[in-house]
């Protein structure tokens, strides 16, 4: 008996333990609370394109597109107006805004960074932020969730690259991508439900519910938008149609 009760407070220990150690990989930091760290450049989630603007006097942006997402890029490099010492060791940083807001941050490195390898990089972060240094394999880089955003780091072009994603602004653009393709689909459905066949030899058009359609041979038949179309092709409706 003594044995037994041993042994289940070993395992309600180890349960414990193991609980403990779950809560400390959980990140539960959130963007409000996020460090302006030297990584990131100056740059956080949630800023407006004049706040860019005023980071980077440079830098241009595009019309926003039907979904309310404007993306732009900064090659350091490549501009010989850039502030360089600003950008050491980046190659490229990619902006995504919602609405007017910055949701994606991406930040592409040289391999002359001080943190070369994904681990390192990861690991350094990881302490910039204050997260919990257990994150997920994702591909080749590694990623963690955290409350309301994503970081993700991942080898490009022989550097490590950090993006930032935030998850709430990133649902709802998927929310309206579906939203998009649903209401595409019930116009293609509707523009479908409108069609009609028309029988080229007799000059006659069917609705596509309509019973004698069957006896139209397929090469005869030619296939209209609307009978309103049919009707201006000179085709006439099939009087024992309903």
């Amino acid at each position: 008996m003594i044995q037994r009760k041993v042994f289940g407070a070993f395992v309600l220990l180890l349960a414990l333990a193991g609980l403990v150690e779950a809560q400390e990989r959980t990140c539960t930091a959130k963007l409000a609370g996020l460090p302006q760290v030297p990584e990131l450049r100056g740059f956080r989630l949630g800023m407006t394109p004049e706040q860019v603007k005023a980071r980077v006097p440079q830098v241009t942006f595009g019309r926003s597109d039907d979904l309310g997402v404007s993306k732009t890029s900064i090659n350091p490099g490549f501009d010989p107006r850039m502030d360089k010492a600003s950008f050491a060791d980046v190659r490229t940083v990619s902006l995504d805004f919602l609405d007017g807001r910055l949701t994606q941050l991406w930040i592409g490195f040289e391999d002359s960074f001080k943190w070369k390898t994904v681990d390192e990089f990861v690991k350094g972060i990881s302490q910039a932020f204050s997260v919990p240094e257990d994150w997920a394999a994702k591909g080749r880089g590694r990623q963690l969730q955290c409350a309301d955003f994503a970081l993700t780091v991942s080898p490009i072009a022989g550097g490590p690259s950090l993006r930032i994603v935030d998850s709430a602004a990133e649902a709802t653009l998927v929310a309206r991508r579906q939203a998009r393709e649903d209401a595409a689909e019930v116009a293609e459905a509707g523009s479908a439900g409108d069609s009609v066949i028309g029988d080229s030899k007799s000059k006659t058009y069917y609705p596509l519910d309509c019973e004698l359609l069957k006896t139209v041979a397929e090469k005869n038949r030619v296939k209209f938008n609307s009978s309103e179309d049919a009707e201006k092709a000179g085709y006439n409706r099939a009087k024992a149609c309903p």
